[in-house]
C-alpha cells in the first residue's frame, strides 16, 4: 500500500458534485458508455450495491465498477433501499439494473438483490466503495475453486483531512493482522459486504437477517459455511477503496485508534474458539 496516497486510478471517480442537480449529462454519458460495453444480458457474475441516500456516492462507485476488465458476463444491479434524496434519479440514469427494496436496513437490501440478481455467482459491493479494474476477476479466481462456499475481500481508505495515508495504512495494517487471527476460527468476521463473494443458490437458502443490524454479511457468511470453507482474497488489485466516513463519525484520529484496539481487546479471548450454531437471524452483536 501506498503510505503516501491512494492509487492514481481512484482519482477518476472522486466526484466532487454537491447534489445528483449538479452532475453533468456528459459524466453520466461517459459511464453509460463503459457500462455498454461491459454488462450482459446473460451474466454469470452479479454484482448487488445497496444504496441509501448515495445520490452522487453511488455515481463514483458505478463509475468505478464499470471499468472493470473482466471476461466474465456480469451485470451491476442496485438496490435503492427506500432512500430520501435523490438517489433514485441518479440511478435512472445509469444503464443499470435497479430495484426498490422499502424495508431498511443492509440485510433487506441485500435481500432484494439476491433475489433479483440473474447470475449464478454474487458479488457484493457498497456504494462508497471504489473497485479497482482487475476486482472481478480477482475475486472470482477464489470464488469458483471447489469447495469454497464465501470469499472476502480486503478495503483501504481515502485520505481525508485528519487521516493522513499514514495514519490510515496503520490502522489498515492492524485490520489485515486481526483479519489473519479471525480467519483461523472465525472467518466470517471479516466478511463485509464491500466486498464479499458467492453462490447465489446456496444464498437463496439461507437468506439475509431481515431487519436493520449491522453484521448482516458476516451472518450470511456464517450461514454459509455449511456449504464449504471460507477463503480471503488477499490480492492487493483486489483491494476496495472507500471514504473515511465511518471513521470520523467516531471522531479524530487518536480516538479512532484507541477505540478500536479497546474493542479487539476486550474480545480478543473469543476469537481463538469457533462459534457454536445459532440463529443469525435473531441473534444479537453481542453474541
Amino acid at each position: 500500500m501506498n503510505l503516501r496516497k491512494a492509487p492514481a486510478w481512484t482519482n477518476e471517480f472522486l466526484f466532487s458534485y454537491g447534489s445528483f442537480d449538479r452532475i453533468p449529462d456528459s459524466v453520466f454519458d461517459r459511464i453509460n458508455k463503459d457500462l455498454t460495453k461491459l454488462l450482459s444480458p446473460n451474466p454469470l457474475v452479479s454484482i448487488v450495491v445497496p444504496a441509501w441516500n448515495e445520490e452522487v456516492t453511488i455515481l463514483s462507485c458505478i463509475a468505478s465498477l464499470a471499468k472493470q476488465k473482466t471476461s466474465h458476463p456480469l451485470e451491476i444491479l442496485v438496490v435503492n433501499n427506500n432512500s430520501t434524496d435523490q438517489t433514485q434519479k441518479t440511478l435512472d440514469k445509469l444503464q443499470v439494473r435497479k430495484v426498490f427494496q422499502p424495508i431498511p436496513g443492509w440485510g433487506p437490501a441485500r435481500q432484494a438483490g439476491l433475489e433479483q440478481a440473474r447470475g449464478k455467482y454474487i458479488l457484493t459491493a457498497d456504494s462508497d466503495g471504489l473497485y479497482p479494474p482487475s476486482w472481478v476477476d480477482e475475486m472470482m479466481a477464489v470464488l469458483q475453486q471447489p469447495g469454497i462456499a464465501c470469499i472476502y475481500g480486503r478495503y483501504a481508505y481515502l485520505p481525508s483531512p485528519g487521516f493522513s495515508r499514514l495514519k490510515l495504512s496503520l490502522l489498515e495494517t492492524m485490520k489485515d493482522i486481526l483479519a489473519e487471527v479471525r480467519h483461523i476460527k472465525r472467518p466470517h468476521l471479516n466478511a463485509y459486504g464491500i466486498s464479499t463473494g458467492y453462490l447465489r443458490e446456496q444464498a437463496l437458502s439461507v437468506g439475509y437477517v431481515m431487519h436493520k443490524i449491522r453484521g448482516e454479511d458476516g451472518r450470511m457468511c456464517f450461514d454459509l459455511m455449511q456449504y464449504g470453507q471460507v477463503k480471503q482474497v488477499r490480492s492487493a488489485k483486489a483491494r476496495v477503496w472507500t471514504k473515511t466516513r465511518s471513521l470520523t463519525k467516531d471522531g479524530g484520529f487518536g480516538n479512532v485508534l484507541w477505540q478500536r484496539v479497546r474493542n479487539e481487546l476486550r474480545r480478543l479471548n473469543i476469537l481463538f474458539v469457533k462459534q457454536a450454531p445459532h440463529d443469525t437471524k435473531t441473534s444479537t452483536n453481542d453474541h
